[in-house]
């Protein structure tokens, strides 16, 4: 709306600055832009850097570290791509990461369910027994359980790496699919109850859909947990064979010590698969979100 007219016939900016409403948000918003902006390229910047070293030679390397490589040496890569070991390592690394996820979040979502939709005596000290699981530190666990490992015979076996992880990362899963699950309205489940639902079929039908957000949110922290840990198949894995990701790069930098430019190809490569996997979790979030939101 403009202000008083002036005698000549022009109007006065209700703005003193001159500035319309959404010309001042954004400009309000300028320094968050140029925050992220610079948070971005401080995360990109070594990751670019890794893929260019990639493509050097270790005397390219120590002659002009931040230069582009002349020439470029796709060998490097190709190399890698072409070898049994890594691929291999890639579908253990897999392997275990689903089957730990699997365990954990139906573990979890199962005793979240009954910690929070029913009423028993003893209800909030065994969930506070859960919550401790928070407080526990993996390090303090390794020679007890290398040692039941051990007297279990799964040594060398995915499982002994499968039910440790599962085991650790289910006080969070709990914690947060239970907080999820006290939120679900209480007539949900009276009308479904009305309609003939067993407790487990609400769980099941009505439940588990509503709390995609949630299980989509527990499910990325399981994977990338299980993806990234190194002490435990470490401890677990003794042969090649069932080597993950993270014991393949310690492996691999271990014997091309003194060729730094393919360590740098190495880890470029391990890095691709869980990047592509927070590509497609993150997408699976909104969705999971936004169908949240339209049920709510």
């Amino acid at each position: 709306m403009s202000g008083p007219s002036r005698p000549g016939g022009l109007s006065i900016s209700s703005s003193p600055s001159g500035l319309s409403a959404p010309a001042r948000r954004r400009l309000r918003s300028m320094p968050l832009y140029v925050v992220v902006w610079l948070i971005g390229v401080v995360m990109v910047t070594p990751l670019l850097y890794a893929v260019v070293s990639g493509f050097k030679t270790t005397d390219q390397l120590s002659d002009n570290a931040f230069g582009l490589p002349s020439p470029w040496v796709v060998s490097n890569y190709t190399d890698i791509l072409a070898s049994s070991s890594f691929w291999r390592m890639l579908g253990s690394s897999t392997l275990i990461a689903v089957g730990t996820t699997v365990l954990t979040v139906g573990a979890a979502a199962l005793a979240a369910f009954a910690l929070a939709r029913f009423t028993f005596r003893g209800r909030e000290l065994l969930f506070t027994l859960f919550t401790v699981g928070l407080m526990f530190p993996f390090a303090v666990a390794i020679l007890p359980l290398f040692i039941l490992l051990r007297t279990f015979g799964l040594l060398d076996n995915p499982w002994g790496v499968i039910l440790p992880q599962a085991a650790f990362g289910l006080p969070m899963t709990l914690v947060i699919l239970r907080g999820f699950f006290r939120e679900i309205p209480g007539e949900l489940e009276e009308a479904a109850t009305l309609d003939g639902c067993s407790p487990f079929g609400f769980f099941w039908r009505v439940l588990l859909p509503m709390a995609r957000p949630a299980l989509g949110t527990v499910s990325v922290l399981a994977v990338v947990g299980s993806w990234n840990n190194f002490l435990l198949p470490l401890l677990v894995f003794s042969e090649p064979s069932w080597w993950t990701i993270p014991v393949g790069v310690q492996q691999f930098q271990g014997q091309y010590a003194a060729d730094i430019a393919r360590v740098f190809a190495y880890l470029v490569i391990a890095m691709i698969p869980a990047l592509g996997f927070y590509a497609v979790a993150e997408r699976q979030l909104i969705g999971g979100i936004t169908a949240g939101a339209t049920k709510g």
